[in-house]
């Protein structure tokens, strides 16, 4: 499979080239040349196959013969070595847990699928790969967990100085070998935005070979996909022929991948981007106008993205018909007390406890099924990430209910390790310099 910029629909690279290099000079994302549409029987039959197996015949069907057979197939039982459950709370309500890899979050999908690609990619005697990572909250600690140990690898983590949950902080700092974590005196956006301009500057790129574990990386972006194919199986399983996902969104990777997979052939009959405060996208599809904006702290910290990067690729799916991605995308967005209310309602109604991320996702998903009264239809909901990655934005009487997973109490025994930088790109650029 050769891959293209958004930027430039003449270029034409490799899986590997665009894994390694991460974002074109031309600052485009990669894009599959050909999206496959996956044969009718493999979809009406989804119920009768593992993740694992849906997982390797998606990505053989994306990659071609870049990876044989074998090794792909490796690669993806080592990586996808976890499940993915859609857990019925009500007839037509269904919550997608993303949240049983190691760190806890949705991010496991694609960083360890990711960080198993490139150490395959790499070749004894090549020049060290140095990762560029900013987080918001979950990736980081995916990424860090995913490539801890990689030969010839090391990962730089950017993250915004208190914009991050206490375990999602050491979840980034705590790992050592080569793993190394930046408290940025900003936002999301101002850490996204030094590592895209890391990308593109000549004499960081003279000296390091750098890529990105962001979203931006394809490598990232493909895995996502098996989980939505892997979700609507489990739907067949329970009767339900038609579904709708509502996705928690931030930088639009997870939604992005989400559409991917319908471009492929899955059956979706409607996604809804679920946001905070951060609105970009949701106030476009209510009035065609895109407009990032600075990004905005609120407790769904992982979703605090004003200018998402992966919308590019999004609107490169539907470029022939912009009109089919306003039918299919619906958008909604919540303030935090919105979300709050949301993760008491569902507690209440339930006795189930969602992260705000993915109480966002519910509300969402209730709204436009009032609106739009849908019949014999399963909503999922995605659920991102764990509940006790947030203590601080649960009541007491939810938080006396969360459940503490045995890798968060391992974590706050271990010291934490950061390096304080300002949003200033010289300064990043100095200290990438100064320590090789």
């Amino acid at each position: 499979m050769k891959f293209y910029s958004t930027n430039n629909t003449d270029l034409r690279v490799s899986f590997k080239e665009a894994v390694f290099n991460s974002m074109p000079q031309d600052k485009g994302l990669y894009m599959p040349v050909e999206i496959p549409r996956l044969d009718d029987k493999f979809i009406n039959n989804l119920d009768g196959y593992t993740l694992p197996e849906i997982a390797f015949y998606v990505a053989q069907n994306l990659l071609g013969d870049d990876i044989p057979a074998d090794d792909l197939q490796a690669i993806i039982e080592d990586a996808i070595n976890f499940y993915a459950p859609i857990v019925k709370l009500e007839d037509d309500v269904y919550v997608l847990e993303l949240f049983h890899g190691p760190s806890l979050a949705f991010k496991d999908f694609g960083a360890r699928f990711m960080s198993r690609v490139m150490s395959y990619f790499l070749e004894e005697g090549e020049k060290q790969l140095d990762v560029l990572v900013a987080t918001s909250g979950d990736t980081g600690g995916a990424v860090a967990l995913g490539f801890l140990g990689v030969p010839n690898t090391r990962v730089t983590i950017l993250y915004p100085k208190g914009k991050v949950s206490e375990i999602q902080e050491l979840q980034l700092t705590t790992n050592g070998q080569n793993i190394r974590a930046l408290e940025i005196d900003g936002t999301f956006d101002d850490c996204q935005a030094l590592v895209k301009q890391a990308f593109t500057d000549i004499e960081l790129n003279a000296k390091y070979r750098l890529t990105s574990a962001n979203s931006i990386n394809i490598a990232r972006l493909i895995p996502q996909t098996f989980y939505y194919f892997n979700a609507y199986a489990q739907a067949l399983k329970q009767g339900k022929t038609k579904v709708v996902f509502s996705v928690p969104s931030g930088n639009f990777g997870n939604i992005g991948a989400g559409l991917l997979a319908w471009k492929m052939g899955l059956p979706v009959q409607q996604f809804i981007a679920a946001t905070n405060a951060n609105d970009t996208v949701p106030q476009f599809l209510k009035h065609g106008v895109f407009e990032p904006k600075p990004s905005v702290a609120t407790i769904s910290n992982a979703m605090d993205v004003g200018n998402p990067s992966n919308w590019i690729r999004i609107a490169n799916l539907f470029k022939e018909d912009m009109s089919e991605l306003n039918k299919l995308i619906a958008g909604y967005s919540f303030t935090d007390d919105e979300t709050s209310a949301a993760i008491q309602a569902i507690y209440d109604r339930y006795k189930y406890i969602a992260c705000p991320h993915t109480a966002i996702a519910w509300q969402a998903l209730k709204d436009y099924q009032q609106d739009l009264h849908v019949d014999d239809t399963a909503g999922i909901f995605l659920s991102t990430a764990h509940p006790c990655k947030f203590p601080d934005v649960f009541p007491s009487e939810i938080a006396a209910h969360v459940e503490q997973p045995e890798q968060v109490a391992s974590l706050q025994a271990k010291q934490k390790h950061t390096v304080a930088l300002g949003k200033d790109f010289d300064g990043f650029k100095d200290f990438l310099l100064k320590n090789i």
